[in-house]
């Protein structure tokens, strides 16, 4: 039976794909201390793989968007799920390094269109004023694949090897996908069993941004025929500003995702075992803090009637107290106060992770959200494609020692709290207007 709220059924079935997708992704780090014996890898090799995976990833961040510009985020995203779920199965065939890294370049490709895809979905199905809402509680499946990684990826590889855990976890994705194909519709109004009720609240609000209108067209009676094209928006600092904040986010999300279980391994001498229990924790408050930044962020939206300051005050807020706790975490000689400090940092950056994708959706009209959401995702992942690798080579120079590269993570963090404090804000000529919205 179909869920009374149709909307909020895309949101619930968006967030068992994004629960799917950090099982998928977080597979081979819980993994990585067997892969790594087993293949025979160094840590600068080790991290180059962690990298591949988002060279695919990154690009298909804008190519996934703009198809679902062009032809809807529903086939879109069905075949990504389809894709990535082949190729994180396909890995239990890798021989080496070369042909690891084939793999996790096309799953990574496979995986790339779900945020900008989700997004799309999202601004075709709810009122602008519960975006970030949705958003969030989308986004708060991902770490909770990431928890669920940790006992199960972990139990698998030790039971019956490390290959069939990458096998199971396809299998499950194709099933969501079957889900996907046959109970969603691209929009609202091609839904059978949307009510009429529901189609009003969702379409009454759901006007483009006043933010870019009023700033680039003189009148309402010139903006329909004045339109700018997606690469007018590429251009802007509130979107370029955005992107270096996400990339500030992703670089220490990766860093967390790639290296941090096989640093409670080295650096603390957890078992595989002790090492994907003691992972849950920090997933478990990332998923809280996801699903809280987006309602918090709406709140302050609600009392200020100011789009992007609500937006701005959840990001310079959080990524600065996640850039302390990250660099604290890499210093600290106990295994609980690393985890914690770790927890706390991912708490707060997951608390962000809606809001990026809520100021695209605030300045950018709805023809352009696929795009111009692909390609601060494609900026934004550029961190994933030489995060992994850089703390590799900082741990191999290091000897082993991770501290320089949990204080790195933790000032590019900064820099990304700075960036969306300065450069994220309505323009001057129209801050009375996004008020009065």
């Amino acid at each position: 039976m179909m869920m009374k709220s149709q909307r909020w059924y895309i949101v619930a079935l968006f967030f068992l794909a994004g629960l799917i997708n950090y099982l998928d992704r977080s597979a081979l780090s819980i993994a990585a201390p067997l892969i790594q014996r087993d293949l025979h890898f160094s840590h600068a090799q080790l991290g180059i793989v962690f990298s591949s995976f988002f060279i695919g990833y990154a690009l298909f961040n804008f190519v996934g968007g703009l198809l679902s510009d062009k032809i809807g985020a529903k086939r879109v995203f069905g075949a990504a799920m389809g894709v990535w779920s082949v190729f994180c199965g396909a890995t239990a065939l890798a021989t080496g390094i070369g042909s690891l890294i084939v793999l996790r370049v096309l799953f990574g490709m496979g995986e790339g269109p779900f945020s900008s895809c989700n997004s799309k979905m999202v601004n075709n199905w709810f009122p602008r004023r519960e975006v970030a809402s949705a958003i969030g509680v989308i986004s708060s499946g991902t770490p909770l694949g990431g928890a669920v990684a940790g006992p199960v990826v972990g139990y698998m590889a030790l039971r019956f090897g490390w290959r069939w855990a990458f096998v199971a976890i396809m299998l499950l994705g194709l099933a969501w996908l079957v889900l996907w194909i046959l109970t969603t519709t691209e929009h609202p109004h091609e839904h059978p069993n949307i009510s009429p009720q529901e189609l009003e609240l969702i379409t009454q609000d759901q006007a483009d941004p006043v933010v870019v209108h009023a700033s680039q067209t003189p009148s309402h009676a010139t903006a329909d025929a004045e339109r700018p094209k997606l690469s007018y928006f590429l251009h802007q600092p509130v979107i370029l500003a955005t992107a270096a904040a996400f990339f500030a986010y992703n670089y220490v999300l990766f860093f967390f995702l790639s290296w941090f279980p096989t640093y409670l391994t080295e650096a603390h001498h957890l078992s595989l075992q002790s090492m994907s229990i003691v992972t849950v924790i920090p997933w478990l408050l990332g998923s809280i803090g996801l699903a809280a930044g987006g309602f918090i962020s709406d709140g302050i939206l609600r009392v200020t009637g100011r789009a992007l300051l609500s937006r701005k005050i959840v990001l310079g807020t959080c990524l600065g107290a996640a850039a302390v706790c990250v660099a604290l975490a890499g210093r600290v000689e106990s295994t609980g106060s690393a985890v914690a400090l770790m927890s706390v940092s991912i708490f707060f950056l997951y608390a962000t992770g809606s809001v990026y994708w809520a100021v695209i959706q605030d300045t950018v009209p709805r023809e352009h959200v696929g795009g111009a959401g692909g390609f601060v995702h494609f900026l934004a992942n550029l961190a994933g494609v030489i995060g992994p690798a850089i703390t590799g080579f900082i741990v191999q120079a290091t000897h082993g020692a991770y501290g320089s590269a949990f204080t790195l993570a933790g000032a590019i963090a900064v820099v990304g709290a700075v960036c969306s404090v300065v450069w994220i804000r309505e323009p001057r000529a129209t801050a009375e207007m996004s008020r009065a919205w």
